[in-house]
């Protein structure tokens, strides 16, 4: 599954948002709330050792097609996070609905997309174009606006694909000079884009640890970090827990996604119970976005999500 799938998918479960469903289960007993930052329901199961964050659709089954019911059922099984790709491409109230969702209910936005670019890509920041660099940083303006509402404070970037006229040093300096900008503008409100390394196509200018990160270091903000998805990390080059230590400095957000088949863990050859550990004991306080889609349909396939996590978090 690639992301332009998430996506598309994130944007038609939107059109939910609000909507009931009879597909919903059965209303709990809502808990006594004795402040305006209480969470919504007592959660029925103890929170998970790190932070997932869920994405949209992912418990459409087992609560509803509406994003803010699915993220109230995540919490009731443990989950502490969500990531909403499309979060750019909602109307404002669906955004300042979800951010306060997650308000009432203690939880963290993860990352949105930053949408100066809908896939296919193009070859956008790396040619150095004047029209991209404007089109980019209008987008960077509007993100602003978008992470005000929904909490947010990371933001996904992903530069492009290569422009096949100029040599490589020259798209680095296209890169670094708009990445630049972009931390102008968002810098001062706290907002940090995470560059996203893919393994999609080769034709993507961003692709591996050590590029991102030299990337990061030129930039020099904290308003420029990585994001390291393990599931394009291990199809590009793998070696993944040692990779992740070389990054560390700049890894700002995480991305999980099982290869073959980008599915929850122990779906296939990437062991993550043994990397989560690692992560753990790193330190790491951040989110980790369950980018991927699930193996099982249906709600017998989600619960055997939540299972699944369950047992790959269990590493204490």
């Amino acid at each position: 599954m690639q992301r332009k799938e998430f996506i598309g998918k994130t944007i038609l479960a939107g059109s939910g948002l609000f909507a009931g469903s009879a597909l919903a289960a059965p209303p709990k007993k809502a808990a006594s709330v004795s402040s305006a930052t209480a969470p919504l329901t007592a959660p029925a199961a103890p929170p998970f050792h790190l932070n997932y964050g869920i994405h949209d659709g992912l418990f459409r089954n087992l609560a509803g097609p509406s994003f803010a019911d699915q993220i109230k059922f995540a919490h009731e099984q443990g989950f502490r996070a969500i990531e909403d790709n499309g979060m750019m491409d909602r109307p404002a109230d669906e955004q300042a609905h979800i951010g306060e969702t997650l308000r009432q209910l203690q939880m963290t936005m993860g990352v949105f997309v930053l949408n100066f670019d809908h896939w296919p890509v193009s070859t956008s920041l790396c040619s150095g174009d004047a029209t991209w660099l404007e089109k980019f940083l209008h987008a960077c303006h509007e993100a602003v606006d978008v992470a005000a509402r929904c909490n947010g404070k990371w933001i996904t970037v992903v530069p492009g694909n290569y422009d096949r006229k100029l040599a490589i040093g020259y798209q680095t300096t296209h890169v670094i000079h708009a990445l630049r900008k972009a931390c102008e503008i968002l810098e001062p409100h706290g907002l940090v884009m995470v560059l996203e390394a893919l393994s999609d196509t080769p034709d993507l200018f961003l692709r591996h640890p050590d590029q991102t990160f030299m990337i990061c270091e030129a930039v020099n903000s904290p308003s420029c970090q990585y994001l390291f998805d393990m599931y394009h990390m291990q199809r590009n080059e793998g070696d993944l827990i040692p990779n992740l230590d070389r990054a560390w400095e700049h890894i700002a957000y995480l991305q999980i996604g099982d290869n073959p088949g980008r599915k929850e863990p122990g779906t296939g050859e990437m062991n993550y119970h043994n990397i989560f550990k690692h992560i753990y004991q790193k330190g790491y306080k951040g989110v980790l976005g369950m980018e991927h889609g699930m193996a099982g349909t249906g709600p017998e396939g989600e619960k055997a999500l939540i299972k699944a996590y369950r047992e790959a978090d269990d590493f204490l």
